[in-house]
């Protein structure tokens, strides 16, 4: 899942488009015109968005040919249910220590949400890890929540679930076969959510993030011992 898959690059200042030599140009709020020698990685850094989140909001079937003049929007509509702004979580600002929250961590009973072999995810960024498995294998939810996305709206991830669990956390669970859980629904902790599959990903595995503050944090922090 590349939501996608909901990867947030957050940058820590604003640079200029490279060659661009001007401040940002915008075309009204949340919008972007392309300037020479910019590129679709400096755009996302410039306004601290992630490539994905730039080609799913312009529906661009090449993130590669990007013209001079052309409008990009750089930010989501306001109000969008786009799995990509629902992937950063709350809006407010997020604090600047990354590192989990005591009482949030022990407040909600966390579970894992398949089983398999264990590895880092890889690619784009992601903070998350791969549980290999089998080709329907359930996929749990790691903790109770509401569910707050069910599709397949961002490049990379697949088939994917964003799972609400307090006003600080969620989860993320990618290239799923097929979804179980609705968008809206509110599951329980070890309930069956989705079936593990490779949609989007050359290997069958689910790919699973914890993100506090729309964060992606390490989730054996959070997760029991096995």
């Amino acid at each position: 899942m590349s939501l996608f898959l909901l990867t947030t690059i957050a940058g820590c200042s604003t640079p200029r488009g490279p060659g661009s030599g001007t401040s940002v140009a915008a075309n009204g709020p949340g919008y972007y015109t392309v300037q020479k020698g910019d590129t679709l990685s400096s755009i996302a850094r410039q306004f601290q968005h992630s490539n994905s989140q730039i080609i799913s909001w312009n529906k661009l079937a090449d993130p590669n040919d990007i013209k001079v003049d052309q409008v990009l929007r750089v930010a989501p509509q306001s109000g969008s249910n786009s799995a990509a702004s629902k992937m950063r979580g709350d809006t407010r600002p997020a604090r600047t220590n990354s590192a989990p929250v005591a009482n949030e961590k022990d407040a909600i009973d966390w579970a894992w949400p398949a089983s398999g072999k264990v590895n880092n995810g890889t690619g784009q960024g992601k903070k998350g890890i791969d549980i290999l498995g089998q080709l329907g294998q359930p996929v749990l939810a790691a903790a109770s929540g509401k569910v707050m996305y069910a599709g397949s709206g961002i490049r990379g991830y697949g088939n994917l679930l964003i799972v609400k669990h307090n006003s600080n956390l969620l989860s993320v669970y990618a290239h799923n076969k097929s979804i179980i859980a609705k968008e809206g629904q509110t599951v329980r902790k070890g309930q069956q959510i989705a079936e593990m599959g490779k949609s989007d990903s050359n290997a069958v595995k689910l790919y699973f993030e914890i993100r506090r503050q729309g964060k992606p944090v390490d989730p054996t922090a959070y997760l029991p011992r096995r």
